[in-house]
């Protein structure tokens, strides 16, 4: 016999896009309320507002919000394609594991009080902290080559 339960658990979410310079720690992160390309294309279009006079290349994994062909892409945008399955090689994954480590275990009134707490935490990320996180050496090299 199974047992009844007397709550019945529900769940929101939210999701935060983001892009890290490596060698300087600038970041743009905003939070949207899906993770698929209509709501990437707007996470372009702001990040290209925020970056006007630079040609910012965006390292990214093939997820299908990525790779729509619906995109379209600013001028001053381009992206990259990491190979599939390769989460390792993706440097943001490493800002997005340190904030989930700083989320585990709190608890939230709700879904408002969360994404408070997560812009709280984004903000106070420190340059060097995030040159640490994402600055590896292969990347590194590659934007010192670049600029040179």
């Amino acid at each position: 016999m199974q047992p009844i339960g007397s709550v019945q658990h529900a769940f929101e979410w939210c999701y935060v896009y983001g892009a890290v310079e490596p060698t300087t720690g600038d970041r743009f992160f905003l939070e949207l309320p899906y993770l698929n390309a209509e709501m990437f294309q707007l996470f372009v279009d702001a990040f290209a507002r925020a970056f006007p006079d630079s040609l910012n290349i965006l390292l990214l994994d093939n997820s299908g919000a990525h790779t729509s062909q619906r995109l379209t892409l600013p001028e001053n945008v381009r992206l990259f394609f990491l190979p599939p399955y390769c989460p390792e090689l993706n440097p943001i994954e490493r800002v997005w594991r340190a904030l989930k480590d700083d989320v585990a275990w709190q608890q939230f009134a709700d879904l408002k009080a969360q994404q408070d707490y997560l812009g709280h935490l984004l903000q106070a990320y420190e340059a060097a902290t995030l040159q640490s996180l994402t600055g590896y050496p292969y990347l590194v090299e590659v934007i010192h080559a670049l600029c040179a």
